[in-house]
C-alpha cells in the first residue's frame, strides 16, 4: 500500500464507523405527566406559625429530649450505614472519572532460556525487557462523560438520603420521648385511680362486715379495685419496650431513659411556616428523587453511546536486554484502534430500552414522592388543627364525669343508689383522663411530625474554625 494513501484509508475507515453509528436509537422524552405544580396556599389554615428552624427540637423546653435527639443524630446505626453509602458513591464517581484519563502502566518481564542458535549449536542467555505502555479511549461521543455524571447524580442522592435518614431518626427520637413520657403520664392516672379505688374498696368493706350492706358491693369494689391494677403492670412493660426503642435509637444497649420533665412541662411550639412551593426544595427524599432521576437519566444516554464507535489509542516503548547482546535494544510501538458495533443480538438496543424504562421509573418515582410529600403535611396540619378542639371536648366531659361521679359517691353513702353507680362513673372518668393525656401527646407528636413533613431548613448555625 502507497503511504500517502494511510491518511485517506484513516478518514474512509472513521467515516464508515459514523455512519454506522448512524442507527443509534434516538432519546424518548421525559413522561409529560410527572410535573407538580404546587397550590398557593395549603387546604388547612393554622392560626399560629413561625419560622421553619434547623434545630426545632430545641424549642419543646426538654434538656433531656435534646441530648438524646443529638445523641442519636451522632450514634444512630442508620445514620452510620447512610454515611457509608455515601463514601461508596464518592468512590463510584472517583472510579467515573478515571475513565477520561489515561492509563500508564509498567512491566519487567525477563527469564533465563537455552535455545538453539543459528548455527545449530545450543546456547544459554539471561533476557529482560522493561517496557512502559500507555492507552486512552478517546470519548468521542460522550459515554465516559454520561457515566460521570451517572456518578455525581449518586453522590448528590446519596447525600440527601442521609438528610432523609437523619430528619427521621431525630423525629422518631423526639416523637419517641415524648411517647415515654406519656406513658409515665398514664401510669401516674392509673395510680392515683388505683389510690381511689382502695379507699372505696375499704368503705365497701366496713359496710358489708357491719351488715349494712350485702357481699355483692364489696365484691364488686374488689373486682374494680383488681382490673384497675391489672392496667399497671402493662403500663410498666410498654414503658420499658419504650426506653429500650429509644435507647437503640441513640446506638446504646436498651437500658433505661432519665427524663427531663413530665408531659405537661413540655412546652408546644407554633408550627412551621412554609408555603407550598417551598416544599420542594426543604424535603431531602425529594431532592433524592429528583438527584436519581438526573442519574437514570445520564445513564440512559451512557447506553445509547454504546451504539457509537469507540477510538482508543495505545503506545509502549521498552528495550530488550540479554547477555547475547553487546547493548540493549529499543523496541516501540504506537497504534489506534476504532471499533463500531455492527451485529450483537440485540444486546444493546435490550441494555438502552432497559435504562429508558429506569429512568422513567425514576421519572414517575419522583412525582410519587412529591404528591406523598404535600399528603402528608395537608395530613399532619389537619391533625393539629383538630387536636385542640378534641382537648376542649375531652376537658368538659372529664367536668361533666367528675361531678357524676361526686353525686354517685354521695348518695351511694346516704344509701340511696346501689354502687354500680359509682363503678360506672369511676370507669367513664378513668377513660377520660386517659384519653386527655393521649391527645395531650398526640397534639405535641402532631407538632414533631409536621416538622418531619416539612422537611429540613438550612442549617444557619455559626461553624467554629
Amino acid at each position: 500500500m502507497n503511504i500517502s494513501s494511510r491518511p485517506m484509508l484513516a478518514v474512509v475507515t472513521l467515516a464508515g464507523a459514523i455512519a454506522l453509528s448512524a442507527c443509534a436509537p434516538g432519546v424518548r422524552p421525559l413522561p409529560a405527566s410527572i410535573g407538580v405544580e404546587p397550590a398557593l396556599e395549603w387546604r388547612t389554615e393554622l392560626s399560629i406559625t413561625e419560622e421553619l428552624e434547623h434545630s426545632w427540637w430545641q424549642r419543646f423546653g426538654d434538656r433531656r429530649m435534646v441530648a438524646l435527639v443529638e445523641k442519636a443524630r451522632e450514634n444512630n446505626p442508620d445514620m452510620r450505614l447512610a454515611a457509608a453509602r455515601v463514601e461508596e458513591a464518592r468512590a463510584t464517581e472517583a472510579v467515573s472519572r478515571s475513565l477520561l484519563l489515561p492509563t500508564l502502566e509498567a512491566g519487567l518481564a525477563g527469564g533465563a532460556r537455552r535455545e538453539v542458535s543459528a548455527f545449530g549449536q545450543g546456547q544459554n542467555s539471561l533476557v529482560a525487557e522493561p517496557a512502559f505502555r500507555a492507552s486512552y479511549e478517546v470519548d468521542l461521543f460522550g459515554k465516559n462523560r454520561a457515566n460521570i455524571n451517572a456518578a455525581e447524580a449518586g453522590v448528590a442522592a446519596s447525600e440527601a438520603s442521609r438528610e432523609a435518614a437523619l430528619l427521621s431518626v431525630t423525629a422518631a427520637t423526639a416523637s419517641g420521648y415524648v411517647s415515654l413520657l406519656a406513658l409515665d403520664a398514664r401510669r401516674k392516672v392509673l395510680s392515683d385511680t388505683l389510690e381511689l379505688r382502695a379507699q372505696a374498696l375499704k368503705f365497701a368493706r366496713d359496710r358489708a362486715e357491719v351488715g349494712y350492706t350485702s357481699q355483692l358491693e364489696w365484691r364488686q369494689a374488689q373486682a374494680e379495685y383488681h382490673a384497675t391494677a391489672q392496667l399497671v403492670p402493662q403500663i410498666e412493660a410498654q414503658i420499658a419496650r419504650q426506653e429500650n426503642a429509644l435507647s437503640v435509637l441513640t446506638g446504646e444497649i436498651p437500658g433505661d431513659v432519665i427524663r427531663g420533665g413530665s408531659l405537661a412541662d413540655l412546652k408546644q411550639p407554633p408550627a412551621p411556616d412554609l408555603v407550598p412551593s417551598e416544599l420542594l426544595r426543604h424535603r431531602p427524599d425529594i431532592a433524592a428523587a429528583e438527584y436519581q432521576l438526573a442519574a437514570s437519566d445520564a445513564q440512559m444516554r451512557a447506553a445509547r453511546a454504546g451504539f457509537m464507535p469507540s477510538l482508543r489509542i495505545s503506545a509502549s516503548a521498552g528495550a530488550a536486554i540479554s547477555d547475547l547482546l553487546a547493548d540493549p535494544i529499543s523496541i516501540w510501538s504506537v497504534g489506534g484502534s476504532l471499533l463500531a458495533p455492527i451485529f450483537n443480538g440485540g444486546r444493546l438496543q435490550s441494555q438502552f430500552d432497559a435504562a429508558t424504562a429506569r429512568r422513567d421509573q425514576a421519572a414517575f418515582f419522583y412525582r410519587s414522592t412529591v404528591l406523598n410529600a404535600f399528603r402528608e403535611v395537608e395530613d399532619r396540619m389537619a391533625v393539629v388543627a383538630r387536636l385542640g378542639d378534641q382537648q376542649r371536648a375531652l376537658e368538659a366531659q372529664r367536668a361533666a364525669v367528675a361531678d357524676a361521679l361526686r353525686h354517685a359517691r354521695n348518695r351511694y353513702r346516704a344509701g340511696y343508689t346501689p354502687y354500680i353507680e359509682q363503678v360506672d362513673a369511676q370507669r367513664s372518668l378513668l377513660g377520660v383522663e386517659l384519653s386527655l393525656v393521649q391527645v395531650e401527646a398526640d397534639q405535641i407528636n402532631a407538632i414533631i411530625g409536621l416538622y418531619q413533613a416539612v422537611g429540613s431548613a438550612p442549617d444557619t448555625e455559626p461553624t467554629v474554625n
